[in-house]
Formats: structure tokens, C-alpha cells, sequence
């Protein structure tokens, strides 16, 4: 750990992206290398924390669905405990902060605090999912906006309205919807989305595990199933799936021969 630093005491909520180290920004590749301690996320890439100093202190603070979790309430106080002993912090999330990552709620801890904060934006999954695939969110043939909407709301109450959002004629980017799968099936439907609806999940995006099935509406959960695909996943459901590259199909046909 370094005991001076030429730079003041702050934080930096950093986005990594969604898997791929080439994805990382450069303003956060140079926040990181910057960084005197590092607070990192599950979904990150161990090879982006080879950017940082060897003198840098990293402290895993995991936050999975399904998986025993890091405290949010610590993850907070040890960033501003870290920061007030004039660290330069870096709290690293997987995708975007500001997408489903928390970074908002933490943003105004910090500020409470006094401390000093900067967003760095990291290319999110429900952005580089589907472009994997070849499978733009916006098409003039096919849609003409997106919804980033979360497949698992902080309580029942709080979960996304499925049958409104069915009858938009636009792409629905889900994030965190593998555990729910079904229920969010039954909801879109219905709400009057068409049974034949392409739907594309993406499972650890970018990443060498990456693995994808190629789908409809109605079909969704089975083969979901059959396909053993989890969590981390993007569920993209939409016309713009037909956009997908004709080698995303290949786990589907598998998935089909095997039913």
C-alpha cells in the first residue's frame, strides 16, 4: 500500500464492462491504475485488476443472487473509512455503475460523507449481450427504442409491471430475470405479446464462457431448462432478434434435438 499519494483522496465509481478487458475505457483503466485500494465486484474480470499498482490494496465485496453477499451497508463504510485516511478508492462493477449496479445509492453515501466522487461509465451487458450476436436494440425495420428494465425488483412490490411493457412496441433488455424466467413469460403474455416473439439469452457476455440460446416467447422457459444456461444472463425479447447471427442458433438447435 502506498502511503502517499499525489493525487486527492476520492472515489471512483468505476464501470469494467461486461467481461472483456478490451471493453474497459480508458478513463478507467487510468483510475484504476491509479487506485491505492480497489473494492471489486464478483462479475468483474480478473484480468482488468492486472492494470492496477502491485503496491494496491484489493478487497473483494461480492454481491450475487443466490450467493452469500457483501453487506451493502459495509461496502459503504468501508469506502468512506478509506477514503477519510486519504486513499484514492476504486470501486470496481462489473458493466455500468449507474445500470442496476448500485452506484447511485452509493454515490449519495458518499456525498453525505464529504467525499469526493467521480462516475466512470462501463459498457453494460444489456448493451454488448446482444451486440454480440449481432443484435442491435433499435432497428427501423423492428423497433424503435429499448427498456432496461430488472427481472428482480429489491421486493415483489417493486417488480417491473410486465404486462404494460408488453404491449410496447419496443425491445425489452432484462437483466437478472433467469430465476424468474417463468413468471416473467407468463406476465408478457398476458399482457399480449405475441407467443412467436424471438428471445435471445446471453449468458456471461463477452467472456470465454459466454453460451447463448436463441428462442421465442413461448418457448422461453423450456428451453431455458434444456439448456442449462444461469446466471449471469441477459434476456433480450424482441423482433430485433431476428438480427442475430445465423451461429447464435446453433445451441438452440441443439437445445431442440435434445427435447
Amino acid at each position: 500500500m502506498r502511503t502517499q499519494t499525489n493525487h486527492p483522496a476520492k472515489v471512483y465509481l468505476v464501470g469494467a464492462g461486461p467481461g472483456d478487458p478490451d471493453l474497459l475505457t480508458l478513463k478507467a483503466a487510468k483510475a484504476i491504475a491509479r487506485a491505492d485500494v480497489l473494492l471489486v465486484d464478483d462479475l468483474v474480470n480478473p484480468a482488468v485488476l492486472k492494470m492496477a499498482s502491485p503496491e494496491a490494496r484489493v478487497i473483494p465485496v461480492g454481491k450475487r443472487g443466490g450467493c452469500q453477499s457483501t453487506p451493502q451497508e459495509f461496502i459503504e463504510r468501508l469506502m468512506i473509512s478509506e477514503a477519510q485516511a486519504d486513499r484514492v478508492v476504486v470501486r470496481l462493477k462489473g458493466g455500468d455503475p449507474f445500470i442496476f449496479g448500485r452506484g447511485g445509492e452509493e454515490r449519495e453515501h458518499l456525498r453525505a460523507a464529504g467525499i469526493e466522487v467521480e462516475v466512470i461509465n462501463g459498457i453494460s451487458s444489456g448493451l454488448a449481450a446482444p451486440a454480440s450476436l449481432g443484435i442491435p436494440l433499435t432497428h427501423r425495420n423492428w423497433s424503435q427504442g429499448a427498456v432496461f428494465v430488472t427481472g428482480h425488483g429489491k421486493t415483489r412490490d417493486a417488480n417491473p409491471d410486465w404486462e404494460t411493457l408488453a404491449k410496447l412496441d419496443l425491445t425489452l433488455v432484462i437483466y437478472m430475470g433467469i430465476a424468474r424466467c417463468a413468471e416473467i413469460q407468463a406476465a408478457l403474455l398476458a399482457g399480449g405479446k405475441a407467443p412467436a416473439t424471438p428471445v435471445a439469452v446471453i449468458q456471461s457476455a463477452t467472456g470465454a464462457a459466454q453460451a447463448q440460446l436463441i428462442t421465442t416467447l413461448a418457448r422461453l422457459p423450456a428451453d431455458l431448462a434444456a439448456s442449462e444456461l444461469g446466471s449471469p444472463a441477459i434476456i433480450v425479447v424482441g423482433d430485433v432478434v431476428r438480427c442475430a447471427d445465423s451461429t447464435a442458433h446453433i445451441l438452440q438447435q441443439r437445445t431442440a434435438s435434445a427435447s
